[in-house]
C-alpha cells in the first residue's frame, strides 16, 4: 500500500485528489499513534471518514511537543523551525528526503521551469546560521542542480552579490534571488539597482532584526529599489514538505498534491473550500508525518483555489517564515 501511495502523490490529478487524500488519511490514522489519538479524542472513528471534509487536521503545535511519525523509522533528516529564543521549535522527522526533493523540484519546475535554466542565489543568512533548515536543504539542492558558476549562498557579502547581479543582468541570465525578508531589505537599501532578469522571492522573516512590516510595505520597498513589477513569495514551513508560490500580490498557487482549506475560528471542524478563515493544509508529500495540518496562519481562499496569507492567529508563536502581515 505504501509504495502505491508514494507512486501516486506527484502524479495525482485534481479529480483523484480526494480519493488519494482519503487513502493517505487511513494509512496515517492506522500507523501514526499521535494522530490516531487526536482523531479519537474528537470522537471520530477513522474507518467512518469517507469524504475530505470529514478528515481531522492536526494542530501544528503538536510538532513542538511530539515526534509526529507515520510508521516506525529512523529519520533521514530532522527539520527544525527557527522561532525565537522564547519559543519551542517545531521538529519534522523526515523518513525519506527523496520525497521532499521530489516535491520541491517538481513544484519549482511546474511554476518556474527547469531549475537548470536558472542561476540560483540564496540570501538566507539567518537560516545558514543554524542547523536543520528545510529551506536551506531546498535552496542548496537547487544550487547544485544549477550549472551556473555564480549560483550559491551569499550570506552577508552584499558587495560581491551586487557585482554578481550586475554581471548576470548584463548577460540576460535568468536568476533567482531568494532571501529572508530582512536580508533582502538590507541589500535593497545598500544596492538598489534595476533587476529585469532576476526573480526576487522573499520567504518571510525579520528574525528580530527589523520591525515587522506588512507585505505591501515590504514589496513596495523592494519593487522600488529593484525597479521590478512584482516580488515573488514562497509559502512553506518546517512542518510541510511542499511549498506554494506567489508570482506577486500575495496570491499563492499550490502544486496538485497540496491543497489549502479554511477552518472557522469558532469551530475548528468547520472547514470550507472558499472564503476567509485559518489555513488548513493537505500536503500529500507528508506521507510519513501527517498530511493534514491546521496552521496558525489567517488567510483567504479564492474560488479558483489560489489563496492569500493575511497574518497569524494572535496566540501563535512568532516564527522565522511567513511573518509578514498583509494590510487590508
Amino acid at each position: 500500500m505504501i509504495c502505491e501511495i508514494e507512486d501516486k502523490i506527484f502524479t495525482v490529478e485534481p479529480a483523484d485528489f480526494e480519493q488519494l487524500a482519503l487513502e493517505v488519511f487511513q494509512f496515517q490514522y492506522n500507523n501514526n499513534a499521535i494522530y490516531q489519538q487526536y482523531v479519537n479524542a474528537l470522537s471520530i472513528v477513522g474507518s467512518n471518514v469517507r469524504s475530505i471534509d470529514q478528515i481531522p487536521f492536526l494542530p501544528i503545535r503538536f510538532f513542538k511537543t511530539a515526534a509526529i511519525k507515520t510508521t516506525v523509522f529512523e529519520p533521514e533528516a530532522v527539520f527544525e523551525s527557527s522561532g525565537t529564543t522564547q519559543t519551542v521549535n517545531s521538529r519534522h522527522y523526515v523518513k525519506d528526503l527523496n520525497l521532499y526533493r521530489q516535491s520541491f523540484l517538481k513544484a519549482w519546475s511546474m511554476f518556474y521551469g527547469p531549475v537548470e535554466d536558472w542561476c540560483i542565489i540564496g540570501l538566507l543568512p539567518a537560516y545558514l546560521e543554524r542547523a536543520n533548515s528545510s529551506l536551506v536543504v531546498m535552496v542548496n539542492d537547487m544550487i547544485k542542480l544549477s550549472p551556473h558558476p555564480h549560483s550559491g549562498f551569499y550570506l552577508y557579502e552584499h558587495d560581491k552579490l551586487a557585482r554578481v547581479l550586475q554581471e548576470l543582468e548584463a548577460q540576460g541570465q535568468k536568476t533567482l534571488l531568494i532571501g529572508v525578508t530582512f536580508g533582502l531589505l538590507e541589500f535593497a537599501e545598500k544596492y538598489p539597482m534595476p533587476l529585469q532578469h532576476t526573480t526576487i522571492m522573499e520567504t518571510g522573516g525579520m528574525k528580530g532584526r527589523r520591525k515587522e512590516m506588512t507585505r505591501e510595505e515590504v514589496h513596495g520597498l523592494l519593487t522600488t529599489a529593484f525597479q521590478t513589477n512584482a516580488i515573488h513569495s514562497e509559502y512553506g514551513m518546517t512542518e510541510l514538505l511542499s511549498q506554494a508560490y506567489s508570482y506577486g500580490n500575495g496570491i499563492f498557487n499550490s502544486p496538485p498534491w497540496m491543497k489549502v482549506l479554511m477552518r472557522q475560528d469558532d469551530d475548528p471542524l468547520d472547514v470550507r473550500v472558499t472564503g476567509s478563515g485559518i489555513i488548513n493544509v493537505i500536503d500529500l508529500a507528508n506521507l510519513y508525518s501527517c498530511s493534514f495540518i491546521a496552521t496558525d496562519d489567517v488567510g483567504a481562499l479564492l474560488p479558483d483555489g489560489t489563496f492569500e496569507v493575511l497574518g497569524r492567529v494572535d496566540t501563535s508563536d512568532i516564527r522565522g517564515c511567513n511573518l509578514l502581515i498583509a494590510g487590508r
